[in-house]
């Protein structure tokens, strides 16, 4: 039927974009939000006669965003630097000193190095696994190998995988499997990704003809 297959694919050009639209705007608003408190509570410590420049600050759309990049901008410039690095290195060590916090920081910590170093293998590589039994296969992400004593009980012969579920990626399982039994892909890790998250509609051989026809 014409009008159905018409309003079908309408929504598949809209729909990509709304979201893409939606996730921002939350994001702006969000940061927008956190920096309106941040103004709030400099307006109740500074002169009645900066008030009027607060309240200006406030009213300013997706100034929340450009504010947090920024500091993230000087932040990194910052700690580049012998200097920097030496105040950083204080930071840590202050924050590795108090109970409950330190834990928690500790591992986040670990997990944001791993992720967002230049050097590290985490989620660079696509596999494919059988899971969560055998004869049943699923798209996985290598993360490491297993270390410690982990590694003395499991062998060299390892490696350290994130099965994400679908269509939520950033929810998963974690798990050791044996090298010989993974399956190393040649797709990216976004092509992966979009596999996943289209729980097997948009196959990686279609994204990259999609991805050609609009070169």
């Amino acid at each position: 039927m014409p009008f159905k297959k018409y309003m079908l694919t309408g929504l598949m050009v809209w729909l990509p974009l709304a979201i893409t639209i939606w996730v921002l705007s939350w994001l702006v608003n969000s940061l927008d939000g956190i920096l309106g408190g941040v103004l709030s509570g400099l307006a109740a410590v500074t002169p009645q006669s900066l008030a009027p420049l607060i309240e200006r600050l406030r009213n300013i759309p997706g100034l929340g965003v450009i504010m947090v990049a920024s500091f993230m901008l000087i932040t990194g410039a910052l700690v580049s630097n012998v200097a920097g690095r030496w105040w950083l290195r204080q930071w840590d060590r202050m924050f590795t000193h108090i109970p409950i916090v330190k834990s928690i920081y500790n591992s986040v910590k670990k997990v944001s190095d791993t992720l967002f170093s230049s050097n590290g293998n985490a989620f660079r590589t696509a596999l494919l696994i059988q899971y969560p039994r055998a004869g049943s296969w699923t798209i996985a992400f290598q993360t490491g190998t297993p270390s410690g004593e982990v590694a003395s009980h499991l062998g060299a012969d390892f490696v350290s995988v994130y099965v994400p579920t679908t269509p939520n990626p950033t929810s998963g399982f974690f798990l050791m499997l044996p090298k010989a039994d993974v399956i190393e892909l040649d797709m990216s890790v976004d092509q992966a990704l979009t596999y996943v998250i289209s729980m097997g509609s948009v196959p990686p051989s279609a994204h990259l003809q999609r991805a050609a026809a609009l070169q």
